[in-house]
């Protein structure tokens, strides 16, 4: 064999000993080969497990999959690219032979928002938002509508708010849709099949990766709608990489730990900030006066109220962009879920395609600021906290 040759081929094809790796490996191939066509062909044909293509699945990504799924407590999941390709593939699934409607949180994520408002409407689907904090309207909006599907967040980005998950869910099983639920913001934290989602949906980027240093996304559902979101999954090709889906299964195993602390200093930084002279509001689902505690309650363990925290600085948008330019030790950043401690000003970034009027509606003030909090000492966290309001 030519030397030429034996460079493209040496080092492959070598088949693992009788031993296991203690962490997956980056499965880095495109495809993967048998040794006859008729054992790739009953891979193909689903009549021995096996991979035959990274689009329809990789041994990374299943072993990432696996491990959510693990987590949220259901049968199966489907990696993506990204947080939004998540959102994408749960609702296309979620399509699939049923009515092209949906009911939607008038409070999602920017990137939901838009996806919902400016390409599936355009598409011929009706999408109609309505407050899910206000049971009353989601059951007028269905009645009216009479979706296929139902979706919200655990916690809204960025408001904060809180629906009560198991009713939401009774009005959708009530009128034959499924219930879509975002878990970004709460992992452990909310168990959505608990309180009757069909579909729960990650951007694995934020929390369950947690270092801010990949972009992913998962949709975690039951058998029953494997086969759809398994034709969508490999239709639309927003596969995840072998190599991200290695960065997140490693966020993963420290989940725990991270939210703990996360949590334990969101509520430090609450109580101090509650009353400072600079803060107008402040948005905590922790907060006793929180206007879905009595959800809060029910939904979130006790004492872990979430990472995230809203303040109202005195001021409106100039006095917000004064206090986030003064931070020195947080990050000014579109993220969330890291173990840095970020702050974004939802009005100017993730919900800058809503109108003015619309966001006052929604309670995205000129003056929100959102802070992610991260993982540092807590004296440190609040001394740059501080320092940043004391001029506002």
């Amino acid at each position: 064999m030519k030397t030429q040759t034996t460079l493209v081929h040496a080092g492959d094809r070598r088949k693992l000993g009788d031993y296991i790796p203690v962490s997956t490996p980056v499965y880095a191939s495109s495809s993967f080969f048998y040794d006859t066509m008729e054992e790739l062909a009953d891979v193909f044909a689903d009549r021995r497990p096996g991979e035959t293509y990274s689009r329809m699945g990789n041994p990374s990504t299943s072993a990432l999959e696996e491990q959510v799924a693990t987590l949220e407590g259901t049968d199966g999941a489907f990696a993506t690219a990204s947080g939004m390709a998540a959102v994408h593939l749960a609702l296309m699934a979620s399509l699939l032979d049923r009515r092209q409607s949906i009911v939607a949180a008038n409070v999602l994520y920017g990137g939901s928002l838009e996806l919902l408002r400016s390409v599936l409407r355009p598409s011929g689907i009706e999408v109609r938002f309505c407050d899910f904090c206000d049971l009353d309207a989601v059951e007028r909006a269905v009645r009216e509508v009479r979706p296929a599907l139902l979706i919200t967040e655990t916690v809204s980005n960025p408001c904060l708010r809180v629906a009560d998950l198991d009713r939401v869910s009774e009005i959708a099983k009530a009128n034959d849709a499924l219930f879509l639920v975002d878990n970004t913001f709460t992992p452990l934290l909310m168990k959505p099949f608990e309180h009757g989602a069909d579909l729960v949906i990650h951007s694995a980027t934020k929390y369950l990766g947690g270092h801010g240093d990949v972009l992913a996304g998962l949709v975690a559902a039951p058998r029953r709608h494997h086969e759809a979101l398994r034709q969508a999954h490999r239709c639309l090709g927003g596969n995840l990489g072998p190599f991200e889906a290695f960065l997140v299964m490693r966020g993963v195993k420290t989940l725990s730990l991270r939210m703990r602390r996360h949590c334990a200093n969101a509520q430090m930084v609450y109580e101090a900030l509650k009353d400072h002279p600079a803060v107008e509001r402040i948005l905590f689902p922790g907060d006793p006066m929180h206007p879905d505690a009595e959800a809060v309650a029910k939904l979130m363990p006790p004492g872990q109220a979430g990472g995230a925290i809203g303040v109202d600085v005195r001021g409106g948008e100039e006095g917000a962009y004064d206090f986030v330019d003064r931070l020195k030790l947080v990050a000014t950043s579109a993220s969330i879920g890291d173990l840095t401690t970020l702050a974004l000003h939802p009005s100017s970034a993730t919900h800058r395609m809503l109108s003015a009027e619309a966001r006052a509606d929604l309670g995205i003030t000129d003056g929100l600021v959102r802070l992610s909090i991260g993982a540092e000492h807590i004296a440190d966290i609040l001394a740059d906290l501080r320092q940043a309001l004391e001029a506002a």
